[in-house]
């Protein structure tokens, strides 16, 4: 990872290294002015943050309870440091832009306990985290975080119903004061003043530590919760592992380390939400040295369609002239990746491929068309065989492994994703994390993880009414400012409520077909997958050669329009190219499509999907359009109901 510094100031230790024994409050402000954090530390330590001169939220407590010693409580100032940072960082992994802009003022307070909080502010939010300076290991009971807001904020909020969780949640919209003791919530988490600017809380930087969760408190307040170290579990299955006893701590861990930042992003317009990087720029920094194999792309997926490729000659199903047909699509389309989900393998023995797939024929057909192949696996089964199993995988040239149900973020858990991520860079393969927690850090530190799941995506339409448009708005706010989201987008049957039927393995989507076109530009995945039958595909070639060409990682981002759970517009560029997507929730809506930000003088080919005029009636209706334009362009587009747009823009040579 490259960095080029612009700025680096550290300002001042108070008191010439040691803090006044009676200052007990101190402020930090963004670059902008307009965020600041008033700190205070007198019994407890607790902070308030202000936006625009009014408050928006204060946390009353914060602190850490260990063993034999409660980290927060009579807090004594021994030193503070400041800083301003102003650098530009080159993510591995271009996911939202090439160049990413780390601007913010630190303030980090030193303790007599032999612990430190750091505290930064950036224009787009503010963030905090312990550091402990302690010999040998710790005993973590407990992290308090106890939040309190001026006003009963309305929220979108992921519910849950216990720690062993993939966090595949949908969104209560719900108030703050509805809330009681027995709520419980994965991150992120929307939340909705009547006045100012919204917010979500994330987490990032998490390591050999386990999750941050968020519990009702009563009143106008939300509180940290974390899920404690398992002790045992039951083995019923190679995915089915329930969690039987747990210790009475959190984490066991090293006495010397810093902790995961809390991060809370604030956005007067909601548009900033989905260019907040926050949650990359607070991680550690890049582990793999050489990372120049990494490489993003499309994915043909079969399970989401079942195999069900028909007009053939052969066969479907699990099979290796099924997969080769997989091939020749890919090949044909110039998506990069094939994935062979659950069935590959016999259940329980990775290295035990079923009868009817040879491998290295497939792995072969594979290299030889330009085609990498990707294999999905149960986590518990890697685990016992990973070794033997990389090993394998690396000799067939496979490009990527999706690891499934670890359904779990306790610190074990959260260890295992590291130690795969970095087992996989050893091997050169990517990694796709499903029945995940949500993101939080690890995709900087291993730029091989590509993507997660941590998401209701579009498997859900095989069998919950709940993936609805709606759903589909509200993700981008929240989930995806914490990461990237594998929803597997690209239904080619689409469907209006009143049409719409769960069905396992001939599935349908909700809203128009434009409206999945959409998420190719909207979520954001370096590998992402196309999750309809290449047959289907096949028979549509207008789509696919807007999902032959759309890239999976980009330069630039631009958000055009942007209301959560509503509507969203926004556009995006790698390299010279720029592609628009829009999407709209169940309500009939206008976006304006005005191409501004274009560079001067040149003109575009846009080729552009909107709804049909039957949309709201047939979800698959759609029309086409090519047009030569330039920034000048601007155009208001009715999106029928659960409806999107989608355009590419090629430069024309003057």
């Amino acid at each position: 990872m490259k960095y080029k510094l612009l700025i680096l100031i550290v300002l001042c230790v108070a008191g010439a290294g040691r803090a006044s024994a009676k200052q007990n409050n101190y402020r930090l402000s963004s670059p902008d002015k307009k965020i600041e954090i008033v700190v205070s530390t007198d019994s407890v330590i607790h902070f308030s943050v202000n936006f625009n001169g009014g408050e928006l939220f204060s946390l009353s407590e914060i602190g850490m309870q260990l063993e034999n010693e409660h980290l927060g409580g009579d807090p004594i100032v021994v030193k503070a440091k400041r800083q301003q940072v102003d650098e530009t960082i080159t993510p591995v992994v271009k996911i939202k832009e090439a160049e990413i802009i780390n601007r913010f003022n630190e303030l980090r307070l030193f303790f007599k306990k032999g612990f430190s909080l750091s505290f930064r502010v950036f224009n787009e939010g503010i963030a905090y985290r312990f550091e402990t300076e302690k010999t040998g290991e710790i005993t973590v009971l407990d992290e308090i975080c106890n939040m309190r807001f001026p006003d009963n904020y309305m929220c979108w909020w992921g519910s849950e119903r216990q720690f062993q969780s993939n966090n595949q949640v949908y969104y209560d919209y719900t108030s703050v004061q509805e809330l009681g003791g027995e709520y419980l919530a994965s991150l992120p988490l929307i939340l909705k003043p009547s006045e100012g600017p919204k917010m979500v809380i994330a987490e990032t930087d998490l390591q050999d530590y386990p999750g941050l969760w968020l519990k009702g408190a009563n009143g106008l307040n939300l509180k940290s919760d974390l899920p404690k170290e398992v002790m045992d579990f039951k083995e019923l299955s190679d995915r089915r592992l329930p969690i039987t006893e747990r210790y009475h701590y959190i984490a066991k861990t090293s006495g010397e380390r810093s902790f995961p930042w809390r991060v809370f992003a604030i956005a007067e317009d909601d548009a900033d939400l989905i260019t907040n990087q926050m949650t990359y720029l607070l991680a550690s920094e890049n582990k793999i040295e050489d990372a120049s194999w990494i490489t993003p792309g499309k994915v043909s997926w079969d399970w989401w369609n079942a195999n069900n490729v028909y007009n053939v000659d052969f066969k479907a199903g699990i099979n290796t002239e099924t997969y080769k047909y997989y091939i020749d699509f890919a090949s044909e389309y110039g998506l990069e990746y094939v994935m062979l989900d659950e069935g590959w393998y016999k259940l329980g023995d990775l290295m035990e491929v079923v009868p009817e797939i040879d491998m290295e024929e497939l792995t072969s057909y594979a290299k030889d068309k330009g085609v990498g192949l990707m294999l999905w696996c149960v986590w518990k089964t890697l685990d016992d065989q990973l070794e033997d199993a990389m090993d394998q995988f690396e000799a067939w040239g496979i490009k990527g492994i999706k690891v499934d149900f670890m359904d779990r973020d306790d610190k074990w858990m959260v260890n295992y994703f590291h130690r795969i991520a970095s087992e996989a860079a050893k091997h050169k393969l990517m990694v796709d994390f499903h029945g995940s927690y949500k993101p939080a850090g690890i995709r900087r530190m291993y730029p091989n993880v590509m993507t997660r799941e941590g998401v209701n995506g579009g498997e859900q339409f095989k069998w919950s009414m709940r993936q609805t448009p709606e759903h589909d708005l509200i993700l981008p706010f929240g989930r995806m400012l914490a990461g990237p989201l594998d929803y597997t987008p690209g239904s080619m049957q689409n469907a209006q409520e009143k049409d719409f039927k769960p069905i396992f393995d001939t599935p349908m989507s909700m809203g128009t077909r434009c409206h999945q076109l959409a998420m190719f530009v909207v979520y954001e995945s370096p590998v992402q997958m196309l999750c309809d039958s290449p047959t289907r595909y096949y028979d549509e070639p207008e789509f696919m050669a807007f999902l032959s060409d759309v890239p999976t990682v980009w330069d630039e981002t631009v958000v055009l329009e942007a209301r959560v759970s509503d509507k969203l517009l926004m556009a995006r560029r790698n390299g010279k190219n720029w592609y628009l997507g829009g999407m709209i929730d169940w309500d009939e809506r206008t976006v304006d499509v005005d191409l501004s930000f274009l560079p001067d003088g040149q003109k575009y080919k846009m080729t552009i999907y909107t709804d049909g005029v039957n949309a709201n009636r047939h979800g698959n209706d759609f029309k086409m359009d090519e047009v030569i334009v330039d920034n000048s362009y601007k155009k208001t587009i009715l999106l029928k109901k659960g409806g999107g747009m989608a355009a590419m823009l090629h430069p024309v040579l003057n």
